[in-house]
């Protein structure tokens, strides 16, 4: 396995290092105030072609590997993670199934604008009976003629205020349980396409969330995403193929709070020394740096194996239950060397502390995780 970074990834992680310190930083306390991100943020994000890292060239967009597109989703962790989620969501989640899944017709005719980000993609699968148990979805899909007509909701669907377009899943054929759901591309402006309420969260500030009703909703035939009745296995692979990519988010957040930390035990003094003396916030360090360390070795490994095309369900799990576990962690010991002022929310070390706390939950639980672990256990056992 080889991690190193072509002179292309190098220039592009540099040019993305240089515009989060010099131009993102500056707004996240206004990002966190507002709940909005400045348009000349969006702007160059899109200038900069970060709305397309995993789409091919041929379309637009970058086409970067997955061990490249984990290098710049790291350099975006180190900033707000509000703003770093529009950019995850989309290019993980909410593009990846078009791009994996999508026939040529299909590629040529979506994949272009989100590259751009001209349109933005977002992924629909969670529902109020189906959110870890995925296969429990309750929005059906009728085939009349030439189209699929959708009813039921959505919530808690990262970038759907914002989206254009959606990978919905829905039930085709309630007999089949999990084999009966289909996976289509639905556009904001389809008939009988609705924006619910938008929620009101603790953290990620500036990354919208919302409900999403079908209400005989029209869908066209030529919008199924890989064939009918596979769309719960489509909804696996997605999600397993955005894992490393949310794991190389926390590594970049991980990283900055070790920086931070490090910096302020050097100069905050207590007992007439710096606290960066003090034996227990030595160890607090080096947890953190053990944590990011192991955390950065598994992500690489994980990209790599996706670049590689194996089977990265396991794997993919785990990264992501160790990324967000040590992202936890790590926030919650940066917040204790900080002490009060880590708590107070004119410092990034108290925002970062609650944006941690929801990677433990969405893209599949830490729990949730576990059992996939365990269920690929007991297969290679069974062979």
């Amino acid at each position: 396995m080889n991690f190193e970074f072509s002179d292309d990834i190098k220039v592009l992680k540099q040019g993305i290092r240089e515009f989060i310190d010099n131009e993102v930083e500056p707004h996240a306390m206004l990002i966190e105030e507002s709940n909005e991100i400045p348009e000349i943020i969006m702007g160059k994000s899109k200038e900069m072609g970060l709305f397309g890292l995993s789409i091919p060239v041929e379309y637009g967009g970058l086409g970067i590997d997955m061990v490249g597109k984990c290098a710049i989703l790291e350099e975006l962790g180190r900033t707000h993670n509000g703003y770093t989620t529009v950019i995850g969501g989309h290019t993980g989640i909410g593009g990846v199934g078009i791009v994996e899944m999508g026939n040529e017709e299909q590629k040529r005719r979506y994949l272009p604008d989100m590259a751009s980000g001209e349109r933005i993609g977002a992924f629909a699968l969670t529902e109020p009976s189906a959110g870890s148990h995925a296969s429990n979805l309750k929005t059906t899909a009728v085939k009349k003629g030439e189209k699929y007509i959708l009813n039921g909701s959505k919530h808690y669907i990262t970038n759907a205020p914002i989206a254009d377009v959606f990978t919905v899943m829905a039930v085709t054929d309630p007999s089949k349980g999990a084999k009966g759901i289909t996976s289509f591309i639905v556009e904001k402006d389809f008939p009988g396409f609705q924006l619910g309420k938008i929620e009101r969260k603790m953290g990620l500030h500036g990354s919208h969330s919302s409900e999403i009703f079908f209400e005989d909703c029209e869908v066209p035939v030529e919008n199924v995403l890989g064939e009918e009745g596979q769309g719960y296995m489509n909804a696996l692979k997605i999600l397993a193929n955005g894992r490393a990519g949310m794991a190389a988010r926390n590594l970049g957040s991980c990283e900055k709070l070790l920086e931070m930390s490090i910096d302020f035990a050097h100069m905050r003094i207590q007992f007439d020394k710096p606290i960066f003396e003090q034996q227990i916030i030595q160890h607090y360090l080096a947890d953190m740096a053990l944590d990011t360390e192991a955390l950065r070795s598994m992500t690489y490994r994980v990209a790599w194996m996706v670049d590689q095309k194996k089977n990265v369900i396991k794997n993919a799990a785990m990264v992501k239950l160790l990324g967000s576990e040590t992202y936890n962690r790590v926030a919650d010991k940066a917040l204790q060397i900080h002490g009060g002022i880590g708590y107070i929310s004119e410092y990034p070390i108290e925002r970062f502390y609650r944006d941690a706390r929801i990677t433990r939950i969405y893209e599949g639980t830490s729990e949730i995780q576990k059992n996939i672990i365990a269920d690929q256990l007991h297969k290679q056992y069974q062979r």
